[in-house]
C-alpha cells in the first residue's frame, strides 16, 4: 500500500509558484528525502501535504486520506518534526512527551507506555528527567523525533531534521532515523540540502528544483545516471593526453579543461596508474584526482549549478524583490 499518493499538486503564494505540479508515490515503510536547496519548495510540499496548507491545485492522499476531504484524519496518522524547536526547555524530556501525548490524546496506560517505549527507541530514556534546557543539541533532535512517534503515525515527515548540528551529530541523528524506520515500521519523509544525508539515509531521492521534481530515484540510481567515475589529470597538454589514451576500451569520455584533462572511466581508482602511465608518455602530469559520482554532481548534472549556488542565487532574488541590499 502506498503512504502518499500525489498528483499534480501546485502551491501558489501570488505569482510566486512555489510547488510546481508534483506528482509522486511514496511506499509504506520507504525512507524517502526531498532534495535541494533552501526555496526549492520542499518545505512547502511538506506542509500542504501535513495540510498546514491548501493545495491551489491537485491532489494528495497520505495515509489513505485526502489532505483537503480529511484533514483530520490526515493529522491523525502522521508525525511531523519541524525544521525549528518545538519543546519547552524548562519540562523534563518526559513531561514534554507527556505533555504532547495528551494533544495527541494517548492517555492512561498506553500514554505512560508509549512514552517508555519512544524513549527507549532514541536512548533517552537515562535521560528522561533532566530538563531539555540541559540537552544538547543533538539529544533534544531526538526527543522530538520521539515526540513525533507517540501516537504510532504511519508516516512521519522531517522537515531539516539535521539543521544547525554539527557533522557528528548529524551522522549520529540519521543513524536514529534509520532505526525508527527499521524498528517503527514508519514512513519516513524528510526534507535536506545536505547530500550526503541523502544518500546515506534514504531508499529514494526526489531532486526538487524551482518548485519541481526534476529526478525520482535510488541514491545509486542516480549517481549511476552520470556514467562512472571522472580521474582529472592535471598537465598543460590536455590535447596530447586525449590522444594518447583515446580508443583505451574502458575510457568512456574525455573532457579538456584549460588546465587538465578529465577523463571518464569506471572505477576509478583503478585506472589511475594505466592513465598517468600513457599520460607521462607524452607529457608531464601535475596532479591526479578521483571524482566519483555524487549527488551533488548528479544536482548539478540536471540544473546547471550547485546546491551552494542555487541557494545564493535564491537569496540575491529573494534580497531584489525585498528592495536589494543596496538600500536601507
Amino acid at each position: 500500500m502506498n503512504a502518499i499518493e500525489v498528483d499534480g499538486l501546485t502551491r501558489r503564494y501570488g505569482d510566486l509558484v512555489a510547488v510546481d505540479e508534483v506528482s509522486l508515490t511514496v511506499s509504506g515503510g520507504e525512507i524517502l528525502g526531498l532534495l535541494g536547496p533552501n526555496g526549492a519548495g520542499k518545505s512547502t510540499l511538506v506542509n500542504t501535504l501535513c495540510t498546514l496548507l491548501r493545495p491551489s491545485e491537485g491532489s494528495a492522499r497520505v495515509a489513505g486520506y485526502d489532505v483537503v476531504a480529511d484533514p483530520d484524519a490526515v493529522r491523525s496518522n502522521i508525525g511531523v518534526v519541524f525544521q525549528e524547536p518545538a519543546l519547552d526547555e524548562e519540562l523534563t524530556g518526559v513531561e514534554n512527551l507527556r505533555f504532547h501525548a495528551r494533544l495527541y490524546g494517548v492517555s492512561g496506560e498506553h500514554r505512560r507506555q508509549r512514552v517508555r517505549t519512544v524513549l527507549g527507541l532514541v536512548d533517552l530514556a537515562d535521560d528522561a528527567d533532566k530538563r531539555v534546557g540541559e540537552y544538547s543539541g543533538g539529544m533534544a533532535r531526538r526527543l522530538e523525533l520521539a515526540r513525533g512517534l507517540l501516537h504510532e503515525p504511519a508516516v512521519l515527515f522531517l522537515d531539516e531534521p539535521t539543521v544547525g548540528l554539527d557533522a557528528g551529530t548529524r551522522k549520529t541523528v540519521r543513524e536514529y532515523v534509520a532505526r525508527l524506520n527499521r524498528e517503527a515500521g514508519v514512513t519516513v519523509v524528510l526534507t535536506t540540502h545536505y547530500m550526503e544525508e541523502a544518500d546515506a539515509l534514504c531508499d529514494r531521492v526526489a531532486i526538487v528544483d524551482d518548485g519541481r521534481i526534476v529526478a525520482l530515484d535510488t541514491p545509486a540510481s542516480l549517481k549511476a545516471d552520470l556514467g562512472g567515475d571522472v580521474v582529472r589529470l592535471g598537465t598543460d597538454r590536455p590535447d596530447a593526453v586525449a590522444e594518447a589514451v583515446r580508443g583505451t576500451p574502458w575510457v568512456r569520455s574525455l573532457t579538456g579543461r584549460d588546465d587538465g584533462l578529465d577523463v571518464g572511466v569506471d572505477d576509478g581508482p583503478s585506472r589511475v596508474a594505466a592513465l598517468v602511465t600513457a599520460a607521462s608518455g607524452v607529457t608531464d602530469v601535475t596532479t591526479v584526482s578521483v571524482d566519483r559520482p555524487t549527488l551533488e554532481r548528479v544536482f548539478l548534472s540536471l540544473t546547471g549549478r550547485t546546491v551552494t549556488e542555487a541557494e545564493a542565487a535564491d537569496g540575491q532574488q529573494a534580497a531584489t524583490e525585498s528592495g536589494g541590499d543596496d538600500s536601507d
